[in-house]
Formats: structure tokens, sequence, C-alpha cells
């Protein structure tokens, strides 16, 4: 890859490192939703190795960087005015208080006080203000952009208060809002540096290699409990595990298979603990082009497809069925794995009822690493026992953004969406699978103007289960989220929610 370094100050990592080690003992009485923590003396002032297979496309969340962007810098660089937690609880951050007003269309933020950013700027309402308006601007590629439609207009009448005006209401807004990254509005080329107000600030990237935050000591809430975080990044699962055996890094984010498991369960040397996942593998059609416009081939597809071998394939006993994009952590999940289970027999029947008896041909366009080329070939074997050819085109996480994610340019895709309450992707008929039913789309709508969370709650509900009928996507099975470390080192995150992982409370043995 091309070698792209930005540097701060290289005298904040040797002060941090070699002059100001300080050793501090805590008792510690929670994990905060981590791993297991028990009483011990740790080093305030240390170095958290952390290896990751999701490299920044860039740093802008708004610029498809991808999922990387958010495990590194979501309430670690940037926060928002409120946090979704490791444990899916929605709680304020930037927000000090807010209100919203009867008819559920003007809320009212009050900001945190003494916040500044890592410039050194004070956190000001215009700069709210100017972050939202990034997310929902033309260009944004903000997958979230279509969640912040209902806002009509955002008002300053102070600098610490923020008036946000709906068209129409809009239940899940603070939930919504914490996707939106607080930027100071002086901030410039936010692709390669960055401006927040997080207990980290950018010390280093280098591109292909790692990307390295130090304390932020004039961050406005706790401090962290470690000086510097390093993510390391590798390409090959094998590389990112052997990291971890050799001690180069000291925490895996999140297992990618099995096999590698076997190398840590039972070692001393290692903890293994594993969260409740929201990451969905699923085989995503272009609904706009045929035959993936047609729902008994969709249907006929999906019966075609073993998914427990798959997911026994990849994962052993881990990992779940799924028989839509709702996890069962989500309030509107509904047990769907029955809906077109596996039935070679109906899927041939249902071909030629759709007017393919001797099956068709088509291409998976599939991100190239694990375990997606794994599920392509599962996928193109199963398949043709139908009679269905399926051809492979492995490409690279910057070319799906550009060909399948924003040009629309294939006929079916691999792809593992991570985020938490996504479902209401498919209720944006321009979302990359083009998947468009008006009965979702009204459902959807109304379920965001809901007046209380039951409303929209059995709204929900009832779009889920028509988007599994139609078998609008493939939904294969959910991950495991599967956290690995040096027993030295725990405080980290469990679930990774939206692929986010908190830093600021990773303790490591002194």
């Amino acid at each position: 890859m091309t070698g792209l370094t930005i540097h701060r100050d290289a005298s904040l990592k040797t002060s941090r490192r070699h002059v100001r080690m300080v050793t501090a003992a805590a008792l510690i009485v929670s994990a905060v939703a981590a791993g297991s923590v028990q009483a011990q003396d740790f080093d305030a002032d240390a170095t958290i190795n952390i290896g990751s297979l999701y490299e920044p496309q860039n740093l802008d969340n708004t610029a498809g960087a991808g999922q990387g962007i958010n495990e590194a810098f979501n309430s670690n660089v940037y926060e928002a005015l409120f946090q979704l937690t490791d444990a899916g609880t929605v709680v304020p951050a930037l927000a000090k208080d807010y209100k919203v007003s009867e008819d559920g269309l003007t809320y009212t933020f009050t900001l945190q006080q003494g916040v500044k950013f890592h410039s050194g700027d004070p956190l000001t309402s215009k700069d709210v203000k100017f972050s939202i308006e990034r997310v929902t601007a033309a260009d944004s590629k903000s997958s979230r952009k279509n969640s912040l439609k209902p806002i009509a207009g955002i008002e300053t009448p102070d600098e610490a208060t923020v008036v946000v005006k709906l068209a129409s209401r809009s239940i899940s807004l603070p939930y919504n809002l914490s996707y939106v990254w607080i930027v100071n509005d002086k901030a410039t080329n936010l692709t390669a540096s960055e401006d927040g107000t997080g207990p980290y600030q950018l010390e280093d990237w280098r591109r292909g290699s790692s990307l390295a935050l130090t304390r932020f000591d004039g961050y406005w809430g706790r401090k962290p409990t470690n000086g510097d975080v390093v993510f390391q990044y590798f390409t090959e699962a094998t590389a990112l595990n052997n990291a971890l055996l050799t001690g180069s890094v000291d925490i895996i984010t999140s297992v990618q298979s099995p096999d590698s498991l076997a190398q840590f369960k039972g070692n001393k040397d290692f903890t293994v603990a594993e969260g409740k996942s929201t990451t969905k593998l699923l085989l995503a059609y272009n609904d706009r082009v045929a035959p993936f416009d047609n729902v008994k081939v969709r249907k006929a597809l999906a019966r075609a497809v073993d998914d427990a071998r798959l997911l026994k394939a990849v994962w052993g006993d881990s990992g779940t069925p799924i028989g839509s994009m709702v996890p069962p952590t989500d309030p509107w999940y509904v047990d769907l794995t029955k809906s077109d289970a596996y039935d070679p027999a109906s899927a041939k029947a249902l071909l030629a009822e759709a007017g393919y008896p001797n099956g068709f041909t088509f291409t998976i366009d599939t991100p190239n690493y694990d375990p997606h080329p794994i599920a392509a070939q599962f996928l193109q074997t199963e398949l043709a026992k139908v009679g269905v050819k399926v051809n492979i085109n492995v490409i690279t996480a910057n070319e799906w953004y550009t060909k399948v994610y924003k040009a629309h340019d294939f006929q079916a895709t691999l792809q593992e969406h991570v985020n938490h309450r996504d479902i209401v992707f498919y209720g944006n008929p321009d979302f990359y699978w083009g998947y468009n039913n008006s009965k979702v789309v009204d459902l959807i709508k109304q379920s965001e103007a809901s007046a209380t969370t039951d409303e929209q709650t059995a709204r929900l509900k009832e779009a889920n289960t028509i988007i599994a009928e139609d078998a609008a996507s493939n939904w294969l099975y959910l991950y495991p989220q599967i956290v690995v470390s040096a027993k030295s080192v725990t405080g980290y995150p469990l679930n990774g929610l939206n692929s986010q992982f908190f830093v600021a409370g990773i303790k490591k043995d002194d």
C-alpha cells in the first residue's frame, strides 16, 4: 500500500512513555460490560496494542472510511451528543441534558461545559450544527444520513444551546445523533486529520500499518486508564493471531474463525471472552435488476443454501443462525429462521415457477478478507446443486465501496453488516441493495413517527417479518463476538456494537 504518515509532536509520546511513567493501584469494582476484571495494579501510562483487520480507508466517517474508523475513533477521538454504550443503551455524552416539545418536533439540547477540542478551541453550539449538517449534506457518504432526514432546521440561540426542529416526529433522534461525531467547525482536511473532543487525539497514522492515539490531557471527562493506544492492522487473520501469540499486540478486537480460538482457549496467558454480536453476514442482491427483482428467485436461493452448515464450517459451535436483518439484541427481533429454511427441492420448484427451470448464472462481488471468499465458495457449491452457476469476483474494500455501495454496479455481493438497529436500511429504496416494498417503507417511516417505543417496536416487528418473507437478502448467520487478549489486559468492551471499541477503560498490568 502507498504509505501515508501523519505525526504529532514526538515529545508527547516520549514524555508519556519514558519520563512520566507512574504506576497506579486501584480496586476494580466492575468492568462496565467488559471482560473479567480483578483487583490489580495497572500501569496508568501503558501503551495498549490492539490488533485489527479493519484499517480505515480515511479518517472521516462521512467520506466512506469503512468500519475501521468507527473502531478506532468513535468515543475515543470523536464524541457525539449521545453515546451508544457497549450494552446497547443510549446515554448523554456532549449533551448534558435535553428537552422535547409536546408535539415531538423540537429538541433542545444543553451542552456540557468546559469541553475543548484537541486544538484547544472550546466546544460551542455552532460546532454541533456544523457537524450535523456535515452528515446530512448532499455529498455525505454516511450510511445514517437518511435517518436524519426529519431534521428541518438547527438553531443556536447561544453557545451552550442547540435547538433541532423536525419536519416530522423522530423517536430515534437521540439514537441517530449518537452516530454524529462533533467536529470543530474550523477543522479542515478531516480525511487525514482530526479535531475531536474525545479522551485521545491522533498521534500517528501509518497507512497499511498502524494508527496511534495518545491521551488528551485536556479531556473534559473521566481520564483514560492508559497512556497510548496503537491499532495495528493486518490483512490476514493468521498474521493477526501470531501477533497476539508473540506479544506484538495485547488484544484482538474480533476473532474471525474458530481455528484461531484453538490457540488461545485453555492457554493461561490469554483471556477468551464472548459478547453479543450485531454483525450479520449476508448475500445481498441488487433487487433492482433481473432475476433478483423476482421474489420467487430470491426465496429459491435462500432455500438452496444450508446456512447452518455454512455457520458450522466457518465458526464451529459459535455464531447464531438468523432469519432476517434483526439480531436478538434489537427490541423488534422476531425469530424468522424458519422462513425459507433449507429445502433444495422447493428451491428448484420455485426457480421453475419464476421462469428459470434450468437455473441461471450470476456474479458475486466479495470482499477479499475472511470469511467472505470462503462463504462465496460455499454458496457457489450449494447453488450449483439447484442449477445456478455462480461466478466469484474478489475485490478490495475500496473497490466494494465504489462499485457496489456507491455505483450499485453489481448483481449480488457478500458483506458483513455491523450496525445496530439497521433494519431501517430496508426502508430506503436508494440503499445499495435497492429493495423497495412500499409497505415496508411506510412501516419504517411510521415507526420513526411513533409517540411511544411500544408503537415503534410493533411496527418494526411487522416490517421485519415482511422483509424476511420477501427474502430481500439472504441472511446467512450472525457472527459470534469474540475478543481475545493477553491475561495482563482487562477493561475492554465485549459487544463491539457498530464496530466501536472503547479504549479509555483498558488497563494493563504493571
